[in-house]
Order: C-alpha cells, then sequence, then structure tokens
C-alpha cells in the first residue's frame, strides 16, 4: 500500500541517489585513509582490516531485518531513521581517540547504512514503471560508482593536507541537507498492507552468526578461532533450518527455491561482490606502502576503476531492458576474472600505467555486471516482495563484500600475522596481495557459471 501525497517520482530518485553517493564515497574515502589511521593508533594488519571491515559488517547483519521491518511500518520511516544514524555515527567517528572506538562507531555507521540501503531500491522499485525500471537502477549504480570515483580522490587529498578525521566531518553537512530535503520533500509512505509480524528471534541468530565468524576469522591462527567460526557455522545452518519451519520467516526463503532467477542471480552477485571488493582496500595499501604514493596520487589512481563503471552502468541497465541480463553479466565477469589475475602479477617494480589498466578492465567488467543483474533480480519478483527482495540484494552485496574482507583478513592473518605493516614485512604483504587476487579471479569465474545458469528473464 502506498500513502501518497504526489511527491514526484523524479524527486524521490533524486533522492536517493544522492543516498547512494553517500554510502560508496564513505567506504572508499576510508580505504585511502588507512595507512594514515594506522599511523596514528599503531595499530596491526588485522585491526586495520576491522576499521574496513566494521561497516560491512553491520550492514550485512541488519539489511535483512531492517528490510523486513520496513515492508511492516513503512520504508520512508527506516530510510529517515537510518540517515539520522548514519550522521550521528560519523560525528562520533570523527572523534574517535582510539582504534577500538573507531570500529565501533563505523559499526553503527554500518547500521544506519542498512537502514538506508534496506529500503532504498524498493522505494525505487514501487515508484519507477517495469519498462523504466532499468534505466532507473542504472542511474543508481552510476551515482555509486560516482561516489566511488570521488571518494578515493577526495579521500586522498583530505588525509594529505586536513587529516583523515576531515573525512568524517566534510560529510555532516551534506547528510544533514539530505535529512531535511526527505522531510520536506517525501510526502509518502510505502507500507505493506498483509506484512507479516517480524521475526525477532530469527534475527538475533541470523545476526550473531555474521559475527561469530568475522570474530573467529580476526583471530586466526589461534586455536579459539575455530571455535568461533564452527559456532557461526553451525548457528547459521541452524537459522536456515529454522526459516523453513517458522511462520513468519525472516527471509521469503520460496524465493530461492521456487523462483531460479532470483535465486542464482542473487548467488551471481554474491560471488561477484567476494571477488572484487577488497581489491580497492589491497591496492590502497600496496599504492601507498609498496609504491610509495601519496595519499592523494593514490586516490588519483584509484578513480580510473569507478569512472569507468559510472560511464558503463547507466547503459548497461537500459540495455538490460531489451535483452536477456545474463549475457551481459557474465561477459562482465570475464572481464573482472582478467583483471585480477593482471593484479596477481604486481610488485615492486609494476609500473602505474599497468596498474591503471588493470583497474580500467575491472571496472568494465563490474559496470557490465552489476545493473543488469539487479534488473534481473526485481523484474523476477511480485510488488509484494519489492521490500524483501531490495533487503536482500543489499545483503547479498554487502555479504559479499564482507567475504571480500573475510578472505583478506585471513590471508593477511596467516601470512602476515598481527604486526604493523613497516618495511619489514611489505614482502610478506604482496605475498598475500598476489594469493587474493588469484582466488578472487577464480571466484569471477565461478559467478559466470551462475550468471549462466539463471536461465532467461524473458
Amino acid at each position: 500500500m502506498i500513502i501518497s501525497n504526489n511527491s514526484s517520482s523524479k524527486i524521490i530518485l533524486f533522492i536517493v541517489a544522492v543516498s547512494h553517493f553517500f554510502m560508496p564515497y564513505m567506504i572508499t574515502t576510508i580505504n585511502i585513509a588507512l595507512p594514515a589511521i594506522g599511523s596514528e593508533f599503531s595499530i596491526d594488519a588485522v585491526i586495520l582490516n576491522w576499521v574496513a571491515s566494521a561497516y560491512l559488517l553491520a550492514s550485512a547483519m541488519f539489511l535483512i531485518p531492517f528490510g523486513k521491518l520496513a515492508d511492516i511500518y513503512g520504508r520512508k520511516k527506516i530510510f529517515t531513521i537510518g540517515f539520522i544514524v548514519f550522521t550521528v555515527a560519523t560525528i562520533l567517528a570523527a572523534t574517535s581517540t582510539s582504534a577500538f572506538m573507531l570500529i565501533l562507531f563505523r559499526f553503527i555507521q554500518g547500521t544506519g547504512g542498512a537502514m538506508i540501503s534496506s529500503t532504498a531500491i524498493a522505494i525505487i522499485a514501487s515508484v519507477t514503471p517495469l519498462a523504466e525500471r532499468g534505466k532507473a537502477l542504472g542511474i543508481i549504480v552510476a551515482v555509486v560508482y560516482i561516489g566511488q570515483t570521488a571518494g578515493p580522490l577526495i579521500g586522498g587529498v583530505l588525509t594529505q593536507h586536513f587529516g583523515w578525521r576531515s573525512i568524517f566531518y566534510t560529510l555532516v553537512p551534506l547528510c544533514t541537507v539530505l535529512i531535511v530535503l526527505i522531510f520536506r520533500k517525501i510526502k509518502e509512505e510505502w507500507v505493506e498492507e498483509n506484512a507479516e509480524k517480524f521475526n525477532y528471534t530469527s534475527s538475533v541468530i541470523y545476526c550473531v552468526t555474521f559475527l561469530l565468524i568475522m570474530y573467529g576469522l580476526s583471530l586466526v591462527p589461534e586455536t579459539t578461532s575455530i571455535v568461533f567460526i564452527i559456532l557461526g557455522v553451525l548457528g547459521f545452518l541452524y537459522y536456515l533450518w529454522r526459516e523453513n519451519r517458522v511462520k513468519n520467516p525472516l527471509i521469503e526463503v520460496s524465493l530461492f527455491r521456487k523462483n531460479r532467477v532470483f535465486a542464482f542471480s542473487n548467488l551471481a552477485a554474491l560471488i561477484s561482490y567476494s571477488a572484487t571488493y577488497a581489491v580497492i582496500f589491497l591496492l590502497s595499501l600496496y599504492l601507498q606502502y609498496i609504491l610509495g604514493l601519496s595519499p592523494q596520487m593514490a586516490g588519483l589512481i584509484l578513480m580510473s576503476k569507478a569512472i569507468v563503471q559510472s560511464i558503463f552502468s547507466p547503459a548497461a541497465g537500459s540495455l538490460s531492458d531489451r535483452i536477456d541480463p545474463k549475457m551481459l553479466a557474465s561477459a562482465g565477469m570475464a572481464l573482472s576474472a582478467i583483471a585480477l589475475f593482471m593484479m596477481a602479477f604486481m610488485n615492486t617494480e609494476t609500473s602505474l600505467l599497468y596498474v591503471i589498466i588493470a583497474l580500467v578492465i575491472l571496472g568494465l567488467g563490474i559496470g557490465l555486471f552489476v545493473s543488469p543483474n539487479t534488473n534481473a533480480i526485481m523484474s523476477s519478483v511480485e510488488q509484494k516482495y519489492y521490500g524483501v527482495s531490495s533487503a536482500t540484494l543489499a545483503t547479498t552485496r554487502s555479504l559479499g563484500q564482507l567475504f571480500s574482507m573475510a578472505i583478506v583478513m585471513l590471508l593477511f592473518a596467516l601470512l602476515i600475522g598481527k604486526v604493523e605493516i613497516t618495511p619489514l614485512y611489505y614482502d610478506a604483504f604482496l605475498v598475500a596481495s598476489r594469493v587474493s587476487f588469484i582466488v578472487f579471479g577464480l571466484l569471477c569465474f565461478l559467478s559466470i557459471f551462475f550468471s549462466q545458469a539463471r536461465g532467461s528473464l524473458r
């Protein structure tokens, strides 16, 4: 049900698009600032990974629960609260006096981001005609990549000239303006008439399992890490078993069981994000630690990937309205695999031109994948499932990003150890990065299989 006061769908698209600029902007600017943060707090490689991963962990934990709450209590309401939480956490993160405080506030920031992301695509799907949905989603994805494009450069400039805290402070006025705009311009509320009751037990089990697994990975190679990881995996298996039997499941399991396009499109997305997300994290460290670039120059180099993505995403989204999305998505993952295997050969003597070429190919591959795959997911379900489908899609993205960072965290713990990344450990860092890129390239090839296996949307 839509409770409407005739707000323009174009205004809603603009607000959602701007909100999708902030999320990747925050993530990419932090990646550039990690060496500076690590130096100020004297933290080891694994804790440095937590600074980047805390936001993703919160997103993975809370996207599905907030998507369900949005269906019950209103998508605009959850969207608005999310922006308030995100803004407050951003202020607190800027005042952090320890690595623990920064990680905590990044986690809270991710919670607000989960409230925004779990509702945004559902809102767009609710106000956009089916024939124009691919174009609208292409615009959203393009804005996301604009945020990713601006993030490294602006983050580099701010970190180099004003310190890493300025990254958070400069975002606060922009978030405040958007909150005011939401209250003044969006008059609709989207609520499902027959929404199910919220399942609190399933939500707690779901959230705790991810926390246990990520904490366990951070403890590697200690023996206790195995205990936490096993408990997390067993908890998740119990959660899946329980979801098939409870009256009000947190996840609409039937969508995966009965809808082949929905299931395989989400699986392809999960694998592709697992294979590509941590690349910028690794390259930010590589460019600054190994090649000795300044944060500003490193950010400028990393922009190349996002620029290509932002150019090709709208075109790929529009094209997916006319041809089967699986062909575009599969081609995108093939290009991504090529780029990742190129990165596996990088060393202390690698030229910047080589790095940029690899980034451009990766950007083209991701640009061809994301919009068509998103269109396939949202177009494969009925309108009553827009909320849970949007949240599922966002969760798939966050889980993939979290798994990507988890792979790097595991390899850092095994190959570098819990030490600060200094020149003494640069060789170990290069080995860990090389193994990461090889694993990611193999995952991209696996994603091609699931992209093809989904069948035809039309």
